[in-house]
């Protein structure tokens, strides 16, 4: 692939970020002017582990997110179908496949996750469900592995409400986006399949509904940083 395209097909997504695993956590500050931390904050108090919970992150990439899940006692693991991504991470924690913090990294398709049923007390996504292939498919995975009674949490790109800040938005991801990370990233394409991923996904009310429809109940959300990025939380019924 000379740029990254929206099929996506596992092997070529699983490529793309292969590639770009080296610098991957300091474009994504970059690229977000730093929010991506605020994110990952949010995302932790939503989820909410306490100790003796097992959590299951994800799309976890480099596991920089998961570590947030365990300072309260509870287990994570960190669960990505890209290697490189995952051996980045492994490395950052001492090069060891179990962290001191409690993190446990293991590669994994969103679609056919190997974990038994009700495995989990909550599982979480953050900007990973919009590069799979079929959304319903992951979200019934995550059902599945979710105890009764356990909680999801996905945090995603979304839409803004405000109509001009839309406006400015979408230039900024079409125009200025893939500039800036051509000059800091280690694989500028995958920055163009994220800008147009991104104006491509659901908006908040429209992946409410699908979260709904795969079998999760009460189903929620809040936005963040005005909306570039929402909160989605559900429970799986006891």
């Amino acid at each position: 692939m000379t740029r990254a395209s929206l099929d996506k097909q596992p092997h070529e997504v699983a490529a793309m970020f292969d590639r770009t695993a080296r610098r991957y956590d300091l474009v994504n500050d970059v690229l977000s002017l730093g929010q991506d931390r605020l994110w990952r904050k949010a995302t932790a108090r939503a989820v909410d582990a306490g100790p003796g919970e097992v959590v299951l992150d994800l799309a976890a990439g480099t596991g920089t997110s998961t570590d947030a899940f365990t300072t309260l006692g509870a287990r994570a693991i960190a669960c990505d179908f890209s290697l490189g991504m995952l051996r980045t991470g492994v490395r950052k924690h001492g090069g060891s496949g179990l962290s001191g913090g409690g993190v446990s990294f293991v590669g994994g398709d969103a679609l056919r996750l190997p974990f038994a049923d009700d495995a989990f007390d909550a599982v979480t996504i953050s900007f990973g469900l919009r590069n799979v292939s079929d959304t319903h498919q992951a979200l019934a995975e995550l059902l599945r592995v979710t105890r009764p009674g356990g909680r999801l949490v996905i945090c995603e790109f979304s839409r803004p409400p405000i109509k001009t800040f839309d406006v400015i938005y979408t230039q900024y991801l079409m125009r200025l986006l893939p500039q800036v990370a051509r000059a800091v990233s280690s694989n500028p394409d995958s920055y163009e399949y994220l800008a147009e991923s991104i104006r491509d996904w659901y908006d908040q009310a429209e992946l409410s509904q699908v979260i709904q429809t795969s079998g999760w109940r009460r189903v929620a959300w809040r936005n963040l940083s005005l909306g570039i990025v929402a909160l989605h939380r559900a429970v799986k019924a006891a």
